[in-house]
């Protein structure tokens, strides 16, 4: 996401709203932190999942709040929200999302490939000092999942194509990324990975995966790209 000029006074630009409303999105639609990259992997029938994260891109600040169970055998139901502010333009541009996610992944394995698939719907709403008005956006995305896994090590691909209708006016993209996890210790994990989607520059990341104690696992991760930098930290809780 490229930074842009300050829009006019008393207008939001289309520019603005967009970089905006790919914030809210990007924090929505979770894979296990700190990765954007998902994994084809569900949680176990009647299991949950608890997960916050803040996160910074350049001069934007948000947070968001994801819970997931495991409604069934391999079949997965996910629902987040998020905030995000942007002070980086004249009229600040603050963003508030809310999605639904579901994934299955028939074919899964602790060693070889697991293939499945996920679903995600968002409606963030962007609100600048300039306009009177929210901006409603609405998502459809849809992911082809793929796992690789030998011992501790593991390496995602996801491919899909993302569609958005903000003002009317409807917008397409192929979306892609690949990430690998590698062991540092029987607790740590180190994460790398590289996403896009179509017209725009690739992000790259790497990061860490800290397991505190059965359940728990703290995260953190900083990237760059479009001229940009971003990171994030969070904690995750699993439960029955």
């Amino acid at each position: 996401m490229k930074t842009t000029r300050a829009p006019a006074p008393g207008r939001c630009s289309a520019a603005t709203l967009l970089l905006a409303l790919g914030w809210a999105c990007a924090g929505l639609a979770r894979a296990e932190a700190p990765m954007t990259t998902d994994d084809a992997g569900t949680l176990d029938r009647g299991a949950f999942k608890v997960e916050s994260t803040l996160h910074r891109d350049d001069r934007a600040r948000g947070v968001d709040l994801a819970l997931g169970a495991g409604v069934a055998e391999g079949l997965e139901l996910g629902v987040a929200v998020s905030r995000d502010k942007d002070r980086q333009t004249r009229n600040a541009v603050e963003t508030q999302g809310q999605g639904l996610s579901l994934k299955w992944v028939p074919l899964q394995a602790d060693a070889g490939w697991s293939l499945g698939a996920r679903l995600d719907l968002n409606t963030p709403r962007t609100h600048t000092d300039a306009a009177p008005q929210p901006v409603s956006t609405r998502e459809r995305a849809l992911l082809a999942l793929a796992t690789y896994r030998q011992d501790r090590w593991a390496l995602h691909f996801n491919a899909g194509q993302r569609s958005t209708k903000t003002l009317g006016v409807r917008d397409t993209a192929v979306t892609w990324a690949a990430g690998a996890e590698a062991p540092l210790t029987d607790a740590l994990q180190l994460t790398a990975e590289i996403h896009g989607e179509q017209r725009a520059r690739p992000d790259k990341a790497l990061g860490v995966r800290y397991t505190l104690a059965e359940g728990l696992k703290l995260s953190a991760s900083a990237g760059w790209g479009s001229g940009r930098t971003f990171a994030q930290a969070g904690v995750a809780w699993e439960f029955r």
